[in-house]
């Protein structure tokens, strides 16, 4: 579990295809300091399990799953991520819950200057979109945002610049990928409302 507070912006130190898989090693000396071996870990949003833990750097094996379902597999050395370390029994909840499960893979619209900040549109697949609400929870990239409006086909987020700073999404740019996380409240009260409809009827 997850809360979309990134605590910190790690980079790519290599990417290798190993078969249908891929092997990251990421440097990221903070979130290495509080991982072991088997550890989860939240990478641009996606749940990963540390393979290994060797000082400021830790390796992590996404499986083909996982890259047909993200944007892991575009991941270049050098690049910048966002990590969060799964949250722990009595640690602050900044954000909200978040799982890591991926629902879809979005892409940016259009990104504009507000004020000091940023409003950015994001498309979703329709299976996404049904999830997002004004003023509900989403998760871009691993951040945790407030969805500011919704379109037909996708929604719109406020970038304010501590976002900016402590993150990837000050690079986004129009035509870019990014992981999409649907707030799982959403999904419970449509499976409860379902599974309720069916039994009635």
């Amino acid at each position: 579990m997850f809360t979309g507070i990134v605590r910190e912006l790690g980079t790519v130190v290599s990417a290798l295809d190993r078969g249908a898989d891929r092997v990251l090693a990421v440097h990221a000396p903070d979130t290495a300091a509080r991982t072991n071996v088997g550890d989860s870990v939240a990478v641009n949003g996606c749940c990963l399990t540390a393979d290994a833990v060797d000082g400021d750097r830790i390796t992590f094996h996404a499986v083909s799953e996982t890259l047909a379902r993200t944007t892991l597999g575009s991941l270049q050395a050098d690049d910048r991520i966002n990590l969060e370390a799964a949250l722990r029994a009595g640690e602050p909840l900044g954000g909200h819950y978040v799982q890591g499960h991926v629902d879809g893979v979005g892409r940016v619209q259009s990104v504009e200057a507000e004020g000091e900040g940023l409003r950015v549109f994001v498309e979703v697949p329709d299976d996404v979109l049904r999830y997002c609400v004004e003023k509900g929870s989403v998760t871009v990239d691993g951040v945790s945002l407030t969805i500011a409006e919704v379109a037909s086909d996708a929604f719109g987020v406020a970038l304010v610049p501590h976002t900016l700073e402590a993150t990837t999404l000050s690079e986004l740019e129009p035509g870019q990928e990014v992981n999409i996380e649907a707030d799982v409240l959403a999904k419970y009260v449509e499976r409860a409302l379902s599974w309720s409809q069916t039994r009635e009827s």
